[in-house]
């Protein structure tokens, strides 16, 4: 049994004969049965220099408050030489009057000592050599960080222990088995070691330095499995024992490490080194604790699933202590405990970035401003969960069901991390760990077979792939609007909630849902109240004429739009017919053009779409199609189920079969996915916005009437005088107002396809082909071979073109091509006609369109939207302007 001697030689010894694990017989290296294990408390010191556990007298007292600053450095900040050096620095620039430094083992030694028992008790011979590999790191740091006595003095206590340790592990090693008390004392010669090595470090600076042994000072008490808890009274008395022996200004303390009651050696377990430093902390009473880590502080989410995590500034003691139980990387809760009753802040703090300020957890952070956003400070995920529901009829209002089915996950041993309950008691559920549902699903049935068989229970149910989404933050208990703002997000990212607790200390909100939803939702809830109230993922096909000047447009505004309207889009993909570019974050829209030619991959609109919807960084998403393809348009429907906005000027869906189309806007309503088309009949006119306002606002569509081609709206505003009408389709040509095959434009198709989608947008049941078309190509060229061919044999028609041009002056009119949807009579027609010289659209310019809306309020004056038709600026200004749609649509500011 290994003990604690209270003698003036006070020294850590383990004596064989009185541990019956380990036989009871066997003698090694001592007389009376036992071996020196760690000789008196200070390993670089003469045993007589220790002090004894029943010695009363106190020479020094021991000063508390706020002269006292702690620092915690763990594994990761003592892991070489140079690290440990630069511990030093960081200890010796701190202006407290006095300061108490905490120490975990070099990185990876205190796995590398749990192996080492490991090792022994399995009879495994490369124990020795495992033994061998931590005496060389740690004399290798020595002779890095240390010179001259110093280094002879650690070395000399290294090769001692090291001999007592190969002792006990030959020990282990014949017995076949290490107690637990046992297993603790040889691992924490790593804290002792590196403790050493720091406390040498900053004497070398000449500041006085001693170093602490904390199973001198820490008593703790078993309180669980796998846990301890400290005895404050007790460990308040052995520190101050302590100290009036070694009154130093700097003390280096080991962490992890401590004693019972009985003297004997233990740990604090894992996070032990935390743990240490928060009770020593609350010991002196120190100004604060420092946490050094190698993290700039606490994320408001894993940034390993956010990309867009940020440092919190400040964070309370409850906060800290819910995200922790959900598994966020803070502290454990047990570290708050002791610092949390004496009011002593943690901060939390990167070693390798010591100008970043960290994260400091504090009872009642004093500058949180209270608005929704800020009073949500994290987000915790747990996965590999299942949901148990346990449903029945017989349930309601009958005392001890409950109490009977946690009685029953209890005896199992399943650890419940959620429970919800209906108020109906209807129906009960929990949420279990994965590997731990099929025992505890299986006690169940066993446990409520007579009520099953009955009917008092309905179902045991168990529901796998879950995972938990906890939202945590102190003042959502008082500010309305959270729950609201938390649902919203996940709703619009396309996420279901199976079930939700909240404590009535609102201090967390608590969701479970599909596993293979969880990072999206955690995404889409840390955009709502995290990052832009809109964060939109883009994704533009077609970087031709109008997706390329979209690109450029988005170029030049997104900055601003982000600071003016905290709505930010990131171009996540682009593809053109060939080749296309993606990116998990963003593209550089400033080399949009560069990048696309250097490192696209080939073209794949499958790929394309499902790098958006597996893009899990952003929870919103939009694809924008630039294109004028019918195949690219079928897909509008599949992209919308799977949660992807749509944004198109692309006009192929919306006048395609019409069973498609009402298939597309049923979808489209029935969900939280936005399909939004402004561009396809106005370019950058509000045509759709203007039509959609006066329906929902109860006006009656009686007629709307329109020069909806600016291609052909030029033509007409020019086809004046003496010009011939082939001469200004070329000229139109010339100037990329046509398509390059101009038949497209003087088919009236197009035109056609606009009148489809108004007609529907207004109610009427049509198909395309429903609409009369008077085309403006001669029949007798439609089947021209080519475009070149067509502008050739034009000028034969010139004089047709002329006649008709005449009669229309003739009668103080003019030509113009128009598309005509009437609603009280349930049709459409696009055609030529001939308009009075000072009717509205007589009085056109360049190529601009012009729409009259013809309503119940507007009968007499029809209601006229007029402007640019054409051209790649003003329709990808549309575009935009229905990508600014969808943010505000999603709560960004109008």
């Amino acid at each position: 049994m290994l003990v604690h001697r209270g003698t003036s030689a006070q020294c850590w010894k383990y004596d064989l004969s009185q541990d019956r694990s380990l036989g009871g017989s066997v003698r090694i290296g001592q007389s009376q049965g036992s071996f020196l294990t760690h000789r008196s408390t200070n390993l670089l010191r003469p045993a007589a220099a220790a002090i004894s556990v029943e010695q009363d007298d106190v020479n020094t007292y021991l000063p508390k408050g706020d002269m006292w600053s702690v620092h915690k450095f763990g594994g990761t900040c003592m892991g070489t030489p140079q690290r440990i050096q630069s511990v030093a620095d960081i200890v010796l620039s701190d202006s407290s009057e006095r300061k108490l430094v905490i120490v975990s083992a070099m990185s990876k030694v205190t796995d590398m000592m749990y192996n080492l028992v490991h090792k022994a008790q399995s009879r495994d011979d490369s124990y020795m050599i495992a033994l061998e590999e931590v005496f060389e790191k740690h004399m290798a740091a020595a002779k890095d960080l240390l010179d001259g006595e110093d280094l002879a003095s650690f070395l000399s206590q290294l090769h001692s222990d090291v001999s007592s340790l190969r002792a006990m592990l030959s020990a282990i090693y014949i017995a076949g088995h290490a107690t637990e008390s046992f297993s603790d004392f040889v691992v924490g010669h790593g804290e002792l070691w590196s403790a050493q090595m720091l406390s040498y470090a900053i004497k070398k600076s000449g500041a006085p330095c001693s170093w602490m042994d904390t199973r001198e000072v820490l008593v703790v008490k078993p309180s669980g499995p796998n846990q301890v808890d400290p005895d404050y009274l007790e460990s308040e008395k052995r520190l101050q024992k302590w100290f009036s022996r070694q009154p130093a200004e700097i003390i280096v303390a080991t962490g992890f490490i401590a004693s019972t009651a009985e003297n004997i050696p233990t740990t604090l377990k894992r996070d032990g080194s935390d743990f240490s430093a928060a009770i020593i902390g609350s010991l002196v009473r120190a100004r604060q604790v420092t946490i050094w880590t190698d993290v700039d502080g606490v994320f408001s989410a894993d940034p390993r699933k956010v990309s867009e995590a940020v440092i919190l500034s400040t964070l309370s003691y409850q906060e800290a202590w819910e995200m922790s139980y959900f598994g966020a990387n803070v502290l454990h809760p047990r570290t708050i405990i002791p610092v949390m009753k004496d009011n002593i802040p943690i901060v939390i703090r990167n070693m390798f970035n010591i100008s970043a300020p960290g994260t400091m957890i504090c009872r009642q952070p004093a500058n949180d401003n209270g608005d929704l956003d800020a009073c949500v400070k994290s987000f915790a995920t747990i996965d590999n969960l299942a949901l148990v529901n346990v449903e029945g009829t017989g349930m309601a209002g009958v005392p001890g069901t409950s109490s009977a089915i946690f009685s029953v996950v209890k005896d199992v041993g399943a650890n419940v991390i959620m429970i919800s309950q209906a108020s109906s008691e209807h129906s009960i559920c929990f949420a279990v760990p994965e590997k731990e549902v099929a025992a505890v699903s299986a006690a169940l049935h066993v446990r409520f077979r007579e009520a099953l068989a009955a009917g008092r229970l309905s179902k045991v149910e168990v529901i796998n792939g879950c995972s938990i989404l906890a939202v945590v933050g102190l003042r959502m208990a008082s500010t309305p609007g959270v729950s609201a703002m938390l649902f919203d997000a996940l709703a619009k990212a396309n996420i279901n909630v199976r079930a939700i607790a909240q404590g009535c200390s609102e201090y967390n909100i608590t969701v479970v849902l599909k596993q293979e939803d969880c990072v999206r939702a955690l995404r889409a809830a840390h955009s709502r109240f995290f990052l832009s109230k809109t964060t939109l993922a883009v994704g533009i096909i077609g970087p031709g004429l109008i997706g390329g000047t979209l690109l450029n447009q988005l170029k030049d505004q997104a900055a601003v739009l982000k600071e003016n309207m905290n709505i930010d889009l990131r171009v996540i993909g682009i593809t053109g017919s060939s080749t296309m570019l993606l990116s998990d974050t963003g593209i550089d829209l400033t080399q949009w053009k560069e990048l696309l030619r250097k490192e696209a991959e080939p073209a794949d609109l499958a790929n394309f779409v499902r790098h958006m919807s597996d893009n899990h960084v952003f929870p919103n998403k939009v694809l924008v199609d630039c294109t004028a393809d019918t195949s690219v348009a079928s897909h509008y429907y599949d992209w919308l189920k799977k949660g992807i906005h749509v944004i198109t000027p692309n006009k192929k869906a919306n006048s395609g079969p019409l069973d498609r189309y009402l298939k597309l806007r049923t979808l489209q309503r029935a969900s939280y996915t936005h399909y939004f088309y402004e561009a396809t009949v106005g370019a950058g006119l509000p045509i759709i916005s203007t039509l959609r306002g006066l329906l929902e606002t109860g006006d009656k569509i009686l007629r709307i009437e329109g020069i909806f081609s600016g291609t052909l709206s030029y033509i007409f505003n020019n086809f004046e005088g003496t010009r011939t009408f082939s001469n200004v389709v070329a000229e139109a040509k010339e100037a990329g107002y046509t398509e390059p095959d101009p038949r497209d434009d003087l088919s009236g198709t197009d035109v056609a396809r606009k009148v489809i989608i108004l007609a529907r947008e207004s109610g009427l049941t049509l198909e395309l082909s429903d609409i009369p078309v008077k085309s403006l190509v001669p029949e007798a060229l439609a089947s021209c071979s080519s475009a070149d061919e067509f502008m050739q044999k034009l000028p034969s028609f010139d004089e047709d073109w002329a006649k008709q041009r005449s009669e229309a002056e003739a009668a103080g009119e003019v030509l113009r091509y128009v598309g005509v949807v009437d609603a009280v009579n349930q049709k459409g027609q696009v055609e030529l006609r001939r308009y009075k010289r000072d009717h509205p659209f007589a009085q056109l310019s360049g190529s601009d369109n012009i729409i009259a809306f013809t309503t119940s309020r507007y009968k007499e004056q029809p209601l006229i939207v007029r402007g640019p038709g054409a051209g790649a600026e003003v329709t990808a200004g549309g575009v935009f302007c229905d990508m600014l749609r969808l943010a505000s649509s999603l709560g960004a500011p109008s």
